[in-house]
């Protein structure tokens, strides 16, 4: 979770009033977070929510805080909407199409009025890194540059250019270096240069003049990106491939930066083509869609009647502005937030408004007695077993990649349950076997003294068209041992010691057709004509997929069937 600090000196004086550490504790909640650390004039602070970037900021908890506690309304009246437009007195940033395939988007605002001291100084550097790094995914999604306004002569240009031939002095450096050289050379260049560094031309800011700003996602300017203590006029540009973010981005900095004492001015942005928004937008700008609830879902999920104007005034301790009409809620949502993806998430911010501690405390109206379900119960002294046979547990992911689980494994996977829309390669398939988990630690295991004898009991899941929802999960038992010796007769000898002593008469079927074993070496327990499992020699192709070394044997049960039967 994201982690901030700040001084007590500004921290107070954005809060208009001296809190004890006692204090803190106590109110902090309303704010998702908690008292991290105080030493000192140094206050540190966890926040115990991720969807709430504009808190990740003193000013931003200060914010909220004031809210609950009703000082005083702040008002941000800077916002440009889609019916009302402020006059950027000739600040433009105009976006080159050039950037369309690298980074998109880039849009800003300026800001007076306020000149910058130490602590200032600290605070815009740590919001601006908990807004790229946390929110913008490590300066994936957004990049955030502040530069000294009054050395930029507008418009500002971001444009894409030839990476080889365009060069400035990187902040922090000396001597200029082409946007190449950033990116292995200058060590913000080897923290985030590969974002950028396989695409034909390469993101870049400049004024007017020609002047460089910076190299977004990488570096400033030495000379228009330094902010020093003692500027009064800043200029603050993001740059990312969603617009969405980049607005939330910029009205979260424009807001805490207007907080802080700054006077916040308008840029207007030109598109090489049309967004969402238009071709032009002035920055900042309100772009949030109102919310409504009705109070029937506050009933319900809160579990306490509360009338219109106790939900109102609920969303106003949380500096929302609400209507009740028909006993529905209205809401509008905050310049700098944007996290209300269902109207749940206003019920959420009517509970804290409205203090938890203020629900009653009821007794559940049905009694029950929890225990271990009979599955557990079972897997527990199947564990017992594996154990007692020298076998050791491992614990899996339920989630791996096609390779693991389709392509290593030497079968189709038409059966298997796959992701539509993975964050990652690595977690595209659902479990269907314990077999390839087993398979995987025994690859990184050659080193080990053999024998090699491993398990695990969890979940797998499948289609299946029988059940309702066209998937089943199942409790597994697999197993795994690997050896010199290791073949049939050993796998087989394990298997009748297990149903030994679960105490489960079974017989074994030829196992046809499975490409994970070697045919005529492996074997299909059955029980009642049903099939409990499959276990028996893996196979030497399967074993060279993994770049296992030694004969092994595998076996997977399905707990479920066997208690059943």
């Amino acid at each position: 979770m994201p982690k901030i600090e700040t001084t007590g000196k500004q921290f107070y004086s954005l809060l208009g009033k001296t809190l004890t550490d006692s204090e803190m504790e106590d109110i902090f909640p309303v704010a998702k977070a908690e008292l991290d650390g105080h030493e000192g004039d140094t206050i540190k602070i966890e926040l115990n929510d991720t969807n709430r970037p504009d808190l990740w900021s003193a000013a931003g908890i200060a914010r909220q805080l004031r809210s609950y506690w009703g000082e005083g309304e702040t008002l941000y009246d800077f916002f440009s909407t889609k019916d009302e437009t402020f006059d950027n007195e000739g600040r433009c940033l105009i976006v080159d199409k050039s950037v369309a395939e690298v980074r998109p988007y880039s849009i800003g605002f300026a800001v007076k009025g306020h000149t910058v001291s130490d602590e200032d100084l600290v605070a815009l550097i740590q919001s601006q890194e908990k807004l790229c790094f946390n929110f913008g995914r490590k300066r994936k999604t957004i990049a955030m540059g502040i530069y000294r306004s009054d050395l930029i002569k507008y418009p500002v240009h971001y444009e894409g250019v030839n990476p080889d031939t365009t060069s400035f002095v990187p902040l922090g450096m000396t001597e200029s270096m082409t946007l190449r050289q950033m990116c292995s050379d200058h060590p913000k260049g080897k923290d985030y240069g590969y974002i950028v560094a396989d695409k034909k031309v390469f993101p870049y800011l400049r004024d007017d003049n020609g002047d460089a700003l910076s190299f977004p996602p990488v570096i400033n300017s030495d000379r228009i990106g330094s902010v020093k203590v003692g500027d009064n006029a800043l200029f603050v540009e993001l740059s990312g491939p969603n617009l969405r973010d980049l607005l939330l981005a910029s009205s979260i900095m424009a807001c805490d930066m207007a907080d802080l004492g700054f006077q916040i001015l308008p840029v207007k942005v030109l598109f090489p083509e049309e967004t969402e928004f238009g071709s032009e937008l002035t920055v900042p700008y309100y772009f949030q869609d109102p919310i409504s609830c009705p109070l029937s879902l506050v009933h319900k999920t809160l579990g306490e009647k509360l009338t219109g104007d106790q939900a109102i005034l609920a969303l106003k301790k949380m500096g929302i502005f609400a209507l009740c009409s028909e006993n529905v809620l209205y809401a509008t949502v905050p310049e700098y937030r944007n996290d209300f993806l269902h109207a749940v998430d206003l019920v959420e911010d009517i509970m804290i408004g409205y203090g938890l501690g203020n629900f009653k405390p009821e007794m559940p109206r049905d009694f029950t007695v929890g225990r271990i379900s009979a599955v557990e119960e079972f897997s527990r002294k199947v564990k017992d077993i594996m154990v007692g046979l020298g076998y050791q547990e491992m614990v899996y992911n339920y989630l791996g990649s096609k390779r693991e689980y389709v392509e290593n494994m030497h079968v189709d996977g038409k059966d298997y349950i796959y992701i539509s829309n993975p964050m990652s390669e690595n977690f595209e398939v659902v479990r269907p076997s314990i077999i390839p988990s087993l398979l995987e630690s025994e690859s990184v295991s050659g080193h080990a003294t053999f024998p090699h004898n491993i398990f695990e009991i969890g979940k797998v899941a499948y289609l299946c068209p029988a059940d309702n929802s066209g998937t089943t999960t199942r409790n597994n038992l697999g197993f795994l041992a690997s050896n010199s010796v290791m073949g049939f007769n050993e796998a087989s000898s394990y298997v009748n010691t297990i149903m030994y002593f679960v105490n489960k008469e079974y017989t074994l079927g030829a196992l046809e057709n499975d490409p994970r074993f070697i045919e005529g070496r492996c074997a299909v327990i059955l029980c009642n004509g049903k099939k409990l499992g499959v276990f028996g020699e893996v196979h030497p192709a399967v074993l060279e997929s993994w770049g296992c070394s030694m004969p092994t044997i595998a076996c997977e049960l399905d707990l479920d069937s066997i208690l059943g039967e």
